[in-house]
């Protein structure tokens, strides 16, 4: 994984965290909900990455 995904991926996992630390604060579910999702796709893009460079390391 390059370190551009990496500082991507956590960039968008800690916004997630913000916007659902914000939403539960506020009683926003759309926030807190928006947030969860931001964070569930940081996890899967940091899954598909790992996956890469299993592969890349196979070949």
């Amino acid at each position: 994984m390059g370190l551009d995904d990496k500082l991507k991926n956590a960039a968008e996992d800690a916004t997630g965290k913000a916007k659902e630390a914000a939403g539960r604060a506020t009683d926003n579910e759309e926030l807190e909900a928006e947030g969860k999702s931001d964070q569930a796709k940081a996890s899967m893009k940091k899954a598909g990455e790992n996956i890469k460079d299993v592969f890349k390391k196979n070949d």
